[in-house]
């Protein structure tokens, strides 16, 4: 089989032929059916200081999956051939899928441990399954479990990309009054369909809706500066994004509105099911573009171009 595989920063993704996997003691074999391309693998492309994730080059790519099961190895009886999943990306130790030691979904196969499985449902298609994995999950996390967001409770969320429209979408599902903060204007037209209860360019036009909670998905250091300034009291701040990695904030309202500031990356097995159950519901659907194995270097050209709209799911056959 022909994977797309990382081997080393700048260089573009290689089409390499590699060896169909098979499973060993606690592991499974995936075929997997839809595959994400995330704006992180842009990053681990184009920036040296993603090097130490890859101590072991060449390396399939892709860590948002979704597929069926095709091999089960010793000690993982309960799950059979035939299984639906989606494939949680972060294992107990750190690594992941698509870096370290564990090959991704840039290619038609992978194995996957206990750490990764969730029972896809029926009712969830595999590009909704594989886009859920990392975008969902990091997403869902962030505002449900980080953020404990409610019905009742008044959320601002900035950035309404991939992460940003599942986060807001989450949210105004779990019965919140959602307001966002999108820079492009063609994202902000998203807002009657997410449900949003206002959108601007920036969040602190919503200062006045005194926020209770407020999920930083950009993260361009002005963006979480601003989500300071706008709290109400005793409010929560939860970031995600990591578009810049140093912000300049004025500690003043940190301390007079006693603020809490948490971050969050990506998610547990639990929180995937639990976006697993509103996708079934039908009433979360985010924008995507389907493409093939063929098309994923281009997606992520198309991707570190920027102003893209949705997600790119590479469909298998």
């Amino acid at each position: 089989m022909k994977a797309w595989q990382f081997t080393g920063t700048s260089n573009p993704l290689a089409f390499n032929e590699v060896p169909e996997p098979h499973a060993g003691p606690g592991q499974v074999v995936v075929e997997v059916k839809a595959a994400g391309v995330c704006h992180s693998d842009v990053t681990a492309l184009d920036d040296p200081g993603w090097m130490p994730l890859f101590p072991v080059l060449p390396r399939t790519m892709g860590h948002e999956n979704a597929g069926v099961i095709t091999e089960v190895g010793e000690g993982m009886e309960q799950w059979k051939v035939g299984d639906r999943v989606g494939l949680a990306p972060v294992m107990k130790d750190g690594d992941a899928l698509g870096y370290g030691r564990w090959d991704g979904g840039f290619g038609p196969k992978l194995v996957a441990t206990a750490d990764n499985l969730v029972r896809l449902p029926d009712e969830v298609p595999f590009d909704l399954g594989a886009m859920a994995t990392d975008a969902g999950l990091t997403a869902y996390h962030a505002m449900m479990t980080a953020g404990a967001a409610k019905a009742g409770m008044r959320v601002g969320v900035i950035g309404l990309g991939g992460l940003g429209y599942i986060g807001a979408r989450v949210a105004v599902l779990s019965g919140a009054e959602v307001y966002g903060a999108e820079v492009n204007p063609e994202t902000q037209k998203l807002a009657d369909e997410i449900g949003l209860a206002g959108v601007a360019d920036s969040i602190d036009a919503f200062k006045d809706k005194k926020l209770d909670l407020i999920v930083d998905y950009a993260g361009f250091g002005t963006t979480t500066a601003a989500a300071i300034e706008t709290l109400a009291e005793f409010g929560t701040l939860v970031q995600v994004g990591m578009g810049r990695l140093e912000a300049t904030i004025n500690t003043y309202p940190i301390i007079i509105n006693q603020l809490t500031v948490k971050g969050s990356k990506s998610g547990t097995r639990e929180d995937l099911e639990g976006i697993y159950e509103l996708m079934k519901t039908g009433k979360l659907n985010p924008p995507m573009n389907l493409i093939t194995q063929a098309d994923i270097p281009e997606a992520i050209d198309k991707l570190r171009a920027g102003g893209v709209i949705g997600r790119f799911i590479a469909m298998y056959e």
